[in-house]
């Protein structure tokens, strides 16, 4: 009988294993789907930055030497 109960104890211990490895498993499955999300965000944003750039619609955010006002000790 012990050794029944042996083999019981250890097949429930590796199904008690599996079960935490399955959700283990699907955890880290969605959160690979959210990082692709997230991939595929920045990279539509990196490709609309870039097109602004080519097509020159990107304003500078430095004015000119000439629209400057003088520092305070001028």
């Amino acid at each position: 009988m012990t050794e029944i109960s042996d083999i019981l104890n250890r097949l429930e211990y590796l199904e008690t294993k599996v079960a935490f490895q399955d959700d283990t498993i699907e955890a880290l499955n969605q959160e690979i789907a959210e990082q692709q999300n997230k991939i595929e965000t920045l990279r539509s944003q990196m490709q609309f930055l870039v097109q602004k750039m080519k097509d020159g619609h990107v304003e500078n955010q430095v004015a000119s030497e000439a629209e400057e006002t003088p520092p305070p000790h001028y």
